[in-house]
């Protein structure tokens, strides 16, 4: 599954993603993980996780480099041993979220405890009535922490497009469990945009990915992250100028063997009515990407992006020449 950004109009360019949600396992590896779910539980589909992350490290030289973009900004002077170690600890990490993921979804909700950090900030917001844009990450386990926002009292709509071919599984896609969320597709008419203000003007809850562009260059800007420029979509804060609604960075973190939490990084309040051009959005994108490194400075193993974010798009040529 990946998720992201409209384009800001339909029928726009699209630059050449760098990027894949795409699980790595076939349907078939998945269901053998499902199965040990069942028989051993958690720990037990835990104890062959470590094996198979492990092989998957040390033979799959695709993994090692996938991890190595962001492991390489983050631990700058680690090499050898001590770099193969991350890059073993951030894909057991994943792992663990996927592991869980579907106990929630085989064992039930009371295998699981999820936290929100930070709901009464959340719920004053939502109180304001001009809808509440929730900008996270691909951290921490974010399907699982989302369902902790039912306690909001408020409809949650999430920005998700599921990629052709993915085998990954939500949580509630493996019984009979109520989906917590509305989806909202960003390749569906005008990028979901409509649905997208409609939501907000209802008062309603809209979470969106804020760490990958998905669509046109259009509907990107660059700030600072690591150390160097990322391209990250402004379109979050685009529609808290048109609508007025207040945006909370969140991200989820695994806080122990069987639990989650979902954090409040910071409140950003962008004025109304800044217009089309990204170079106005800019300063609120910038405070998204110093609460993603606050994130990952605290969980280091627990930010999953395995793509190269630091590398730029391609000029586009003068179209005036």
């Amino acid at each position: 599954m990946r998720s992201g950004m409209p384009n800001e109009r339909a029928g726009g360019p699209e630059a050449p993603r760098t990027w894949t949600s795409r699980s790595m396992g076939s349907a078939f590896q998945h269901q053998i993980f499902y199965t040990l779910i069942r028989i051993l539980g958690r720990r037990g589909a835990y104890f062959v996780l470590y094996f198979t992350v492990a092989w998957y490290v040390l033979f799959r030289p695709s993994v090692r480099k996938r991890s190595s973009f962001y492991l390489n900004r983050r631990f700058p002077v680690r090499t050898g041993i001590q770099r193969l170690w991350d890059a073993y600890r951030l894909s057991l990490e994943l792992g663990k979220v996927l592991v869980d993921r579907a106990v929630l979804g085989i064992l039930g909700p009371d295998k699981l405890r999820c936290s929100l950090t930070g709901r009464d900030v959340l719920l004053s917001l939502i109180a304001e009535g001009r809808g509440l844009i929730l900008v996270t990450a691909h951290a921490g386990s974010w399907q699982l922490s989302m369902s902790s926002l039912g306690n909001l009292q408020s409809p949650v709509n999430m920005l998700i497009h599921r990629e052709p071919g993915d085998v990954d599984r939500h949580f509630f896609e493996h019984g009979e469990q109520e989906q917590p969320y509305r989806i909202i597709d960003p390749l569906g008419y005008l990028g979901g945009m409509l649905e997208m203000l409609q939501v907000l003007k209802g008062g309603e809850v809209l979470c969106i990915m804020g760490d990958r562009v998905m669509g046109g260059e259009s509907s990107a800007l660059t700030v600072d992250f690591l150390g160097g420029p990322i391209r990250v979509p402004f379109s979050p804060y685009k529609l808290a100028s048109a609508t007025g609604a207040p945006i909370a960075v969140i991200f989820p973190h695994k806080s122990g063997p069987d639990s989650y939490a979902l954090q409040v990084a910071r409140v950003i309040r962008v004025p109304e009515n800044l217009g089309r051009a990204a170079e106005a959005y800019v300063p609120y994108a910038r405070e998204f990407a110093c609460s993603l490194e606050e994130f990952v400075a605290e969980y280091p193993y627990q930010f999953f992006n395995y793509f190269d974010m630091w590398t730029q798009p391609p000029s586009r040529p003068d179209s005036s020449r």
